[in-house]
Parts: C-alpha cells; sequence; structure tokens
C-alpha cells in the first residue's frame, strides 16, 4: 500500500463510510449543493423572480446536478481548478457550465451573485461535519452506548472490589462502574445532537454589500437568515469575511470530552482484564502474541486508547485554530479544514475498535467473589461511621490503628466489631455485612437500567 495516512491504508475499510462526509469530492459536491440551492433561493426572491424565473421541474434539474456529482464529475472540477488555481471558482464554473449546457444560460449571472468564497466554504464545511456527525459518527456512539447498558444490566448486581489509589477501598459493583462512563457518554452525546453550527452568507466582509448596491431596496440580511435556517444551520449576523468558526470548536470540543471519557474507559476495562474481572472470547485463528501462545491480548481498548488520543491531538488544535483569521481573512485556516476528516476518522476507528472490545468481554464472578472475600478490611469504613453515629469522637483514629495496615479476615473482622460498645441493633447490622453486601443504595442510582 502506498497511502501515507493508515486512515486511508491500513484502516481503509473501518472508516470507509466517511468518504461521503469529509473527502475532496464531498467537499466539492457541498459546495456545489450550496451554490445551487442559492442560485434556487434567488431564483424566488421578489427582486429577481423575474429574471430567474424556475418552474418546479427546473429547480429538480439543478438539484440534480450535485445528487448525481461523481468522480467524473468532480474530475471536471479539478481540470478547472488546473486552471484557476482556486477551488470555489473551479465550482463556480463548473456550475455555469452546467448551466449552459442545460438550457439555462441567463442563469449564468447570478451564479454565485454578491457571494465571497468563504460564504461557500463555511456553509459547505458545517453541511459536511453536521451531516458526517448525524450519520457514521453516531451510529457508531450509539451502537457502543446500546452495548455499554446491555453490559450494565448484566453485571449491576455484582459486587466487586472498589480500588483508589490503586489501593482496596469499598465495595462496588461492576454494572455501576460501566454505568458511570455510559451516563458520561450520554450526557455528551446530547450535547453533540442538539448542537447547532453556525454559517454566514454575507458577501466579501460580512456586510452585504455588494448585494445592496444591485437591490438597495431588499433586506438581505432576512434573505441570509432564512437561507442558512432553511439549510438546517444557524445565521451567524455579525462576521468579517470569515465566520468565525466558534461553533465548530464547541462541537469539536465536545468531541474531546466525549473521547476523554472513552478514554477513561478503555484503560480501566483494560485493566479490570488484567485482574480476570472481564474474560475476553477466545476467536479461532487469532494470534495474541509471536512467543506466547497462550495470550488473549485486550488489543481493541488498546487500539482505541491510541486513536482517541491520536484525534484529540487534533480536535484540540484544530478547535484553538480554526477560530483565528487574520484581520478579515487569511488563507491560513484553508489546509486546516481540510484535516478535520482525518481527526473524525481516528474517532470512528477507536469507536468501531471499542464496540468490537465490548462484544468479547464477559464478567468474571469467580474472581470477583475472590477478591472481595479477601479484603475485609475494607468494612473498617463501616465500622468507624457506625461509631461517629454512635457519639464517639475519636472513631477515625481507633479503628485506623486497629486496620491501617493490618489485613482482616472475616473471624477479625467479627472479632473486632463484636468488642464495640455500640447498639445492639448496630452491631447486628455490623456482624451481618460483608464486603459482598457492603454496597449502599447502588439498585437506587442504577434504577434506570
Amino acid at each position: 500500500m502506498s497511502a501515507i495516512s493508515p486512515l486511508d491504508g491500513r484502516y481503509k475499510k473501518n472508516v470507509l463510510e466517511l468518504n461521503d462526509f469529509f473527502s475532496e469530492q464531498a467537499l466539492m459536491k457541498s459546495r456545489l449543493e450550496v451554490e445551487v440551492k442559492y442560485l434556487v433561493a434567488l431564483s424566488q426572491h421578489r427582486a429577481l423572480k423575474k429574471e430567474l424565473s424556475l418552474k418546479k421541474g427546473d429547480e429538480k434539474i439543478l438539484h440534480s446536478f450535485y445528487e448525481n456529482f461523481d468522480q467524473k464529475e468532480y474530475n471536471a472540477v479539478k481540470r478547472i481548478e488546473a486552471k484557476t488555481k482556486h477551488d470555489v471558482n473551479a465550482v463556480v464554473g463548473y456550475f455555469s457550465q452546467k448551466l449552459e449546457k442545460n438550457g439555462y444560460p441567463h442563469l449564468v449571472p447570478f451564479v454565485h451573485f454578491g457571494l465571497t468564497s468563504e460564504d461557500i466554504n463555511n456553509t459547505a464545511y458545517s453541511l459536511m461535519f453536521q451531516r458526517g456527525i448525524n450519520g457514521p459518527l453516531f451510529k457508531a456512539l450509539e451502537e457502543m452506548s446500546a452495548l455499554l447498558v446491555l453490559l450494565i444490566k448484566e453485571t449491576k448486581d455484582m459486587p466487586m472490589l472498589s480500588l483508589t489509589h490503586g489501593q482496596p477501598a469499598t465495595t462496588t459493583t461492576l454494572g455501576k462502574e460501566m454505568a458511570v462512563f455510559h451516563s458520561r457518554l450520554q450526557r455528551q452525546i446530547v450535547y453533540i445532537k442538539n448542537h447547532v453550527l453556525l454559517a454566514k452568507f454575507s458577501g466579501a466582509t460580512g456586510t452585504f454589500a455588494a448585494h445592496n448596491i444591485a437591490f438597495p431596496k431588499e433586506s438581505w440580511s432576512a434573505f441570509s437568515a432564512k437561507f442558512i435556517r432553511d439549510l438546517g444551520l444557524k445565521n451567524n449576523p455579525i462576521t468579517t469575511q470569515v465566520e468565525p468558526s466558534d461553533s465548530i470548536a464547541e462541537l469539536l470540543h465536545a468531541f474531546v470530552r466525549t473521547n476523554n471519557i472513552l478514554t477513561d474507559m478503555c484503560v480501566d476495562v483494560w485493566l479490570y482484564i488484567s485482574r480476570n474481572i472481564f474474560t475476553q472470547t477466545n476467536k479461532p485463528g487469532e494470534v495474541g502474541s509471536s512467543t506466547m501462545p497462550h495470550k488473549i491480548n485486550p488489543i481493541s481498548f488498546e487500539n482505541a486508547e491510541g486513536n482517541l488520543e491520536l484525534s484529540n491531538a487534533s480536535f484540540m488544535f484544530l478547535a484553538s485554530r480554526l477560530s483565528r483569521s487574520r484581520m478579515q481573512r487569511d488563507l491560513s485556516g484553508s489546509t486546516l479544514f481540510r484535516n478535520v476528516g482525518v481527526a473524525f476518522g481516528h474517532s470512528l476507528l477507536a469507536y468501531k475498535n471499542i464496540i468490537n472490545g465490548l462484544g468479547r468481554i464477559h464478567p468474571n464472578e469467580t474472581q470477583l467473589s475472590n477478591e472481595l472475600e479477601g479484603q475485609w478490611s475494607i468494612l473498617a469504613e463501616a465500622i468507624q461511621t457506625i461509631l461517629r453515629k454512635s457519639g464517639d469522637k475519636n472513631a477515625y483514629n481507633k479503628i485506623k490503628k486497629l486496620t491501617r495496615g493490618v489485613p482482616l479476615d472475616q473471624e477479625t473482622y467479627l472479632g473486632l466489631v463484636d468488642r464495640l460498645k455500640i447498639s445492639k441493633q448496630d452491631k447486628i447490622t455490623l456482624l451481618n455485612l460483608t464486603p459482598a453486601t457492603y454496597v449502599g443504595e447502588i439498585k437506587k442510582i442504577l434504577k434506570k437500567y
């Protein structure tokens, strides 16, 4: 393979569906779509209805220009660009030629009327990002979320030894710990779903100067706002030549948060696998090591971790850099916009690896039980809390002296409790307590699962 990027080489089949949203051909198609829809919108404007009168059949033909935009049509645009050295101008030239060939020469003067290339670019990119996220990326996130819910339901009542600072802490359940990640993930998914990208469509430096000089009696601000809204975006009325991309930065930051949550989850699942709390399905034919034949490595979570971090490095840089431009505009951001798809590509690859990983892990109840059974010391918290309830001002230090660094088993725990000067009911509660039953209100916390 001669591809420089692994997304176009080794991992191509995993991210292929993103080509429809983030490739150069997709960008040209999206630009053409905006140009076509703008011309149609102009034809419906009261100031231009006579000059640009279009019937529904005519509109359908114009819309077919971008709907049927394939490799051949893309090549035609690139041939024009080879001469003009300007990508948006090449789309304008291509569109004008299509109009001429299809019997609409009278429309040509109004192609790109009053616009700057940035009007087309910022709108096209916002459409591409919004559609790509609502398509393959959300599909993967929602599949992952559904798998997490199944795992939580299966394991929510399985007591597990929790570790803080890597040391035995108290009892949790495996399902509760996975629910933490699911809850965090869902919050970001809701944010991303509700986030609307901004766009501007107001001419060379955001003033509608060209529109106004031609048709001074019309409100082009209102026209622009409606046009952007009809595209499913939100109009930004106060801009320079470029839309500042703050809404894109906000979106990318949301994916940074999403990917941080998933990285955190991948690391924890990896550690649960290393503790044998999760076992992995043995798939015939797979090899875990070139020298150690017994191994089943958690490669899906490791691959996901690496791709999430790589994706976030790009997202963080792009979110910071895309929202800056010299004076009214410079071209330094042009190449950067083309790399947003790379960041999303690494995210999608990570999401698919997590889905694969979740599909092959299984809780090991025997290991969960064994870990807890050897950790009666974690009930020290319960003892000192009951002593506090009983009014003992030195409860914490008293129990610390007896338990810190001193392992307890069931016998020594019961003996400690038996010597406590507490109420009969509290003593019965502690005597009946085990590491496996010290789970608090987990059932209430997880009632939605």
